[in-house]
């Protein structure tokens, strides 16, 4: 079973993000990402990002340079459609944590 995270963003928004197996089939969709090391408290998140096509995995080198310091950083996603939609929510998760790859 995938494990479900809730992030809040500055606004106050709560953003649901499931942790994805690297290898497995991912959709060909818009989705949010956010790449964090996932302890049993509350998650580092060192990057806020977003795509247009999760299946293109353009965030893996992003992924490989955040585990040169973040040995177990993991990919958390949320699937959205509209770009102004995952545009928002990235910025309302990097003015919340502050993530250091998004300086």
């Amino acid at each position: 079973m995938t494990r479900q995270i809730e992030l809040t963003g500055k606004s106050g928004a709560r953003y649901r993000y499931t942790s994805i197996e690297e290898e497995r089939f991912l959709p060909p969709a818009g989705a949010n990402y956010v790449i964090a090391r996932v302890t049993s408290g509350e998650p580092l998140v060192v990057y806020a990002g977003e795509t247009g096509n999760l299946a293109s995995q353009d965030w893996r080198p992003t992924l490989e340079k955040a585990r040169e310091q973040y040995k177990d950083a993991k990919v958390l996603t949320r699937l959205n459609v509209t770009r102004a939609v995952r545009e928002a929510e990235r910025v309302d998760l990097i003015e919340q944590y502050n993530p250091p790859m998004n300086q």
